[in-house]
């Protein structure tokens, strides 16, 4: 006799997940947004992106890049969340592990590179942040479980 709990996971074909993944996206992407319109226009900070090493300068950061960066991100994500519940035997294990890993190489970005002060800088990681707080724990509630009980 099977003594294992029945199945209530999610699949990630379904519709209802899917659903809920898009959810996530769009908080994400509204919440990066809402991130940039408060430093920007209450914070008084003109974000800037770092310059790097062919000797740019520092670029402004407009709500545009926000909007697609963090948009960009979060489709990622979902892909990569796809291929851990296909190919992982402890998938909710597994996305925390990437996710996390990405974030930290994303924070490379503002924190190396001349042409921007420390408040810039700052300003920076704290969006890389609000993203991960938003799209990580949201994704996380999504995944197909499966495979969690072994």
């Amino acid at each position: 006799m099977d003594t294992r709990a029945a199945d209530t996971t999610t699949d990630p074909s379904e519709p209802k997940t899917r659903v809920r993944r898009l959810r996530a996206v769009i908080a994400t992407v509204a919440a990066a947004c809402a991130a940039w319109l408060l430093i920007e226009g209450l914070g008084g900070v003109d974000l800037q992106a770092p310059a790097f090493s062919d000797g740019s300068s520092a670029q402004d950061i407009d709500l545009v890049g926000v909007l697609f960066t963090s948009l960009t991100a979060s489709l990622a994500g979902w892909l990569a969340l796809g291929l851990i519940e296909r190919y992982t035997a402890r998938p909710r294990r597994w996305w925390v592990i990437l996710a996390v890993g990405a974030l930290f190489v994303s924070l490379g970005g503002p924190m190396s590179g001349p042409g921007i002060d420390n408040t810039n800088r700052a300003m920076l990681v704290l969006l890389h942040l609000i993203v991960a707080a938003v799209l990580i724990p949201l994704f996380y509630r999504t995944i197909n479980n499966r495979a969690e009980t072994t």
